[in-house]
Order: C-alpha cells, then sequence, then structure tokens
C-alpha cells in the first residue's frame, strides 16, 4: 500500500473539505505516518474516515476527529502539552509536531508498546515523553500545562484535570452525556477561573478512566 498517497488522500478528501485549516495541522498530517502508531494488523485502515479499533476496547480517533480536536487547543510552538488516554501515541506526535513539548499519559502496557516503537522515527528526539500511569489523575508532577487534551469520550472533565492547567490554558475533550452524538468541550482558564463551551459533534468511544462513577439508589 502507498502510504504517502494515502495520507494525501486523507488530508485532501477527508480534513481540507471540513474545516481543518490550522496550516500545521495540514503540514504535520501530510508527514505523519499514522500507519506507525496502528496494530500492525490494521496498518491499511490506518488512514480510513473511521476510528480504528485498539486492544483492550480502546479506539484510535478518526483523522477528522483527531485534527478538530487539537485545532480547537489552539497549540502555539513551545506549549506544554499534556494528552491523557494517549493510546498509541498519534494525538501526542501530531502536537509534537506542530512544535510543542507534550507528556503523553496511557495506562495500557499494550498501546504504551506501539508508541514507544513509533514515536522515535516521527518526531523530533525529546518531544514526547510517555508517562504510564492512571490518567485519571492527569499528570501533576508536570503541571501547570498550557494545553490537555483527552483523547476520547467523557463523562464529565474532573475539576482535578482541570486544575493542571496554566493560566489562560485549554482543555479539550469529548463529552459523552445523553446519547450521541457527542460533544466537542473546550475549558479555558482566566484568571484563576475555568469556563466551558460546547463546540462541535464528534463521536469517541468512552474512556474507562473518565466514565461515570455508577450511583445506588435503595
Amino acid at each position: 500500500m502507498d502510504f504517502a498517497e494515502a495520507r494525501r488522500h486523507m488530508v485532501d478528501g477527508q480534513l481540507r473539505p471540513n474545516r481543518v485549516d490550522d496550516p500545521r495541522i495540514v503540514a504535520a498530517l501530510r508527514e505523519l505516518p499514522r500507519e506507525r502508531f496502528a496494530p500492525a494488523a490494521l496498518a491499511a485502515r490506518a488512514y480510513a474516515d473511521a476510528d480504528l479499533p485498539l486492544p483492550g476496547g480502546r479506539a484510535m480517533l478518526k483523522p477528522l476527529v483527531i485534527a478538530w480536536l487539537v485545532q480547537l487547543a489552539a497549540l502555539k510552538r513551545g506549549e506544554r502539552a499534556l494528552v491523557l488516554c494517549s493510546g498509541t501515541g498519534f494525538g501526542a506526535a501530531l502536537m509534537a509536531a506542530m512544535g510543542g513539548i507534550v507528556t503523553a499519559v496511557e495506562d495500557d502496557a499494550a498501546l504504551l508498546g506501539i508508541a514507544r516503537a513509533a514515536l522515535p522515527a516521527a518526531v523530533p528526539a525529546g518531544s514526547v515523553t510517555l508517562v504510564e500511569a492512571d490518567p485519571a489523575r492527569g499528570h501533576a508532577a508536570g503541571a501547570p500545562y498550557d494545553v490537555i487534551m483527552i483523547e476520547g469520550g467523557v463523562a464529565e472533565v474532573p475539576r482535578a484535570i482541570e486544575e493542571q492547567l496554566a493560566e489562560g490554558g485549554r482543555l479539550v475533550a469529548i463529552r459523552l452525556a445523553g446519547g450521541p452524538p457527542g460533544r466537542a468541550v473546550l475549558v479555558r482558564r482566566a484568571g484563576g477561573a475555568f469556563s466551558a463551551t460546547q463546540e462541535f459533534d464528534a463521536h469517541a468511544p468512552m474512556l474507562a478512566a473518565f466514565a461515570a462513577t455508577p450511583t445506588f439508589a435503595f
């Protein structure tokens, strides 16, 4: 399979007609080898307009959704970014290719293995730090962050995660509440306060780390 041609078709057929207009994102996605971030058996499907199933019931978000989320975060070169439930590392790689300094937190060893194999040839050395830990707790040791991205569906964004934003920081995630579709949410920190806006419809599988806590009635 000609992956370079597949990348070109992905950008020109999926992204550019659908309001992905940050030239840094477009340039990065023309170059990043998305197939290397997919399980080997699914590499040929890496550029399809669909979520890619991953081990453990997870999914690699489809190209358009990850591009929209990163564009919404408005990452600037040199900013510090935290990616939670980073999976195989593609979202982290995209932010690093845009000049971000990225910490990626994942608790699934198999997904981290794919990320460790794919990242060195895809992004500048040292631009992504992989951390094996509980994503639901963020990574306070490296806080504050200019951008936080939760790479999947959440019931709510925990305040403990929001607190890891720097002043002027932005957090993006896909909130799943009340049935499909989900809605991308943008949380901003300004003056010590947090504000959240709902942006666009987007689907993402619910992340177990950010699912609603069950309640019991008696």
